[in-house]
């Protein structure tokens, strides 16, 4: 909105021709959502603890973790607020790319949402039952899928993209449908099992995102798509601004989730932002790449897969305990230590992710 009121008086007052420029508008994007999160955020932990709003710990964890019994949980709310309202600020409202990464943000928040609210407010420890969970993630998904399969603005709306090799492309036809959905429900499920120990998810993500947003940049702009050999793909340049909402409402959240955390995202916060990562890299055809630069996110879950299997087959467990930085933990390793090392590695990923624009 005030992307556009701005812009069109760029006629009367020449300098408002900056806010043409996607990378402007995402410079602001990152400093206003960080701005609406410090604001914000003391309000609604404060909220949060007043109506007991509050994280359920596992007596079966590390003991480490009964100490933050009572800590306010669902601070993903001000998460989705920040990114919502930055897009709206400074994102081309025009553009139906950003409503589709806003209806992914909105709809996985909701589901989230509502977990959160069964095991907080309606004390039930199971929350949502994992069919309705599950079953409305998948809606969602395929609802974005069908929609992005039947652009008729997209010249590779079915089509997969292989990274490291010059325009190797496979055509998947419908089966595109299924396998976007496989990737939104598979990431947002993955970023909600990373989120366990303070600042750890939402870190991974904030790196995640800043990569992401390159990557996003550049598939929008024709120059650099073609210097690069990326796929370019119009419109979607303007997700960049996304990104830096994403960004800034990661670092904003980052202060007051980091050790010791002050409130947990819960539900409503990791599967918006799973998803959310799922939803870009399906727009701008990085499925594979995401798969590298949330490679974190990958081994927590399949940590969990193999555990679960293994103990059903064998009766045995692979680890000490899954999700793998748990794991971590009971070996010893501080939690501090866990969240600061997951990060290096995630740092590692998200520059090797890059790393695949030059080796094509």
């Amino acid at each position: 909105m005030l992307y556009s009121l701005l812009y069109k008086l760029h006629g009367l007052f020449s300098p408002l021709n900056v806010f043409r420029y996607i990378t402007f508008r995402t410079a602001l994007a990152v400093l206003t959502a960080m701005l609406i999160t410090f604001i914000l955020g003391p309000w609604i932990i404060e909220r949060l603890r007043r109506f007991s709003v509050t994280q359920h710990i596992r007596d079966d964890g590390p003991r480490t973790h009964m100490g933050k019994a009572g800590t306010p949980t669902m601070g993903g709310v001000l998460i989705i607020l920040s990114i919502f309202i930055t897009v709206l600020l400074w994102g081309d409202l025009g553009n139906m790319y950003i409503w589709v990464m806003s209806f992914s943000l909105l709809g996985f928040g909701a589901i989230g949402f509502t977990d959160d609210y069964l095991k907080t407010i309606g004390k039930d420890s199971k929350g949502l039952r994992a069919c309705y969970k599950f079953g409305v993630q998948i809606v969602i998904a395929l609802l974005i899928g069908v929609f992005l399969y039947m652009n008729p603005k997209d010249p590779y709306s079915d089509v997969l993209s292989i990274p490291f090799f010059k325009r190797w492309l496979f055509d998947l036809g419908w089966f595109y449908i299924p396998f976007s959905i496989v990737v939104i429900v598979g990431s947002s499920n993955a970023v909600n099992l990373t989120d366990g120990i303070d600042g750890l998810a939402i870190g991974l993500v904030g790196i995640a995102v800043l990569a992401t947003g390159v990557l996003v940049y550049i598939s929008g702009n024709f120059k650099f798509s073609q210097y690069l050999q990326v796929l370019y793909l119009p419109g979607t340049g303007e997700l960049t601004v996304f990104c830096g909402a994403m960004l800034g409402a990661s670092l904003g959240f980052l202060w007051y989730n980091s050790y010791p955390a002050d409130v947990f995202m819960g539900d409503v916060g990791s599967l918006s932002l799973g998803g959310s990562l799922g939803t870009l890299a399906i727009i701008t055809k990085h499925e594979i790449v995401l798969a590298v630069v949330g490679g974190i996110f990958v081994i927590e879950t399949l940590s969990v897969v193999f555990q679960v299997a293994s103990f059903k087959m064998t009766g045995k467990r692979i680890f000490r305990m899954a999700p793998i930085h748990h794991h971590f933990e009971l070996k010893g390793w501080p939690e501090p230590k866990v969240i600061v090392r997951f990060w290096i590695v995630g740092i590692m990923l998200a520059l090797l992710s890059l790393a695949t624009l030059k080796l094509r």
